[in-house]
């Protein structure tokens, strides 16, 4: 995870100046002053960007999107929000059994995959402090309620990993953290999340 944060434009315009413009800033990274931008898939994850905007420039990131595509859910996403999206990485898809990727990408199959997606989406903004927060709140375990209406559980995996584990008793760990968007945040996940039904 590589995580940039510059405070004020003047920084950034003095640190320009010192790497000879090695530092590329445009006008829309001008507006994440004062944030953190994190690097994901090789992009730089830019929180005055919606989930959508940012995800599609995520080269890990490409299945999922696909996925959300084909579901029809690039509007929700869009949208308002805040959420929190934990995100499969492409080899999180590839470790499925073999030809499930394929099968849920088949417009019969819209309604299955609509819901393993949003399962994987939590109303609100839970960043790792936030979870952090909960887990100590709930006794070392926090329980969360997806968009999609089933649970999933955070738990502490050490001082400073979160893991999640899903309904079927599945645990994915928290790969990249907090990754700010206009419309709430990115928790980059390394295994596919599976409700029960």
């Amino acid at each position: 995870m590589k995580r940039t944060s510059i405070k004020t434009p003047l920084i950034a315009s003095l640190l320009t100046l010192a790497l000879g413009g090695g530092l590329a800033l445009n006008t829309v990274q001008a507006a994440d002053m004062g944030h953190d931008t994190v690097t994901v898939g090789g992009q730089t994850m830019l929180p005055s960007k919606d989930i959508i905007d940012n995800a599609v420039n995520s080269a890990d990131h490409t299945t999922l999107v696909a996925a959300v595509k084909a579901a029809g859910l690039v509007d929700t996403l869009k949208g308002k929000g805040p959420f929190t999206v934990f995100a499969p990485v492409n080899s999180a898809f590839t470790a499925l059994p073999a030809g499930t990727v394929d099968t849920l990408l088949k417009p019969a199959n819209k309604a299955t995959l609509t819901h393993i997606l949003t399962y994987h989406v939590v109303a609100g903004k839970l960043d790792m402090m936030t979870l952090a927060e909960k887990i100590r709140a709930g006794g070392g375990k926090a329980e969360l309620t997806t968009v999609a209406g089933g649970k999933l559980w955070a738990m502490m995996n050490g001082p400073h990993n979160i893991t999640i584990k899903d309904e079927k008793g599945d645990v994915a760990d928290i790969t990249t953290y907090d990754v700010y968007q206009s419309n709430g945040v990115i928790q980059v996940i390394d295994k596919v999340l599976m409700p029960k039904s």
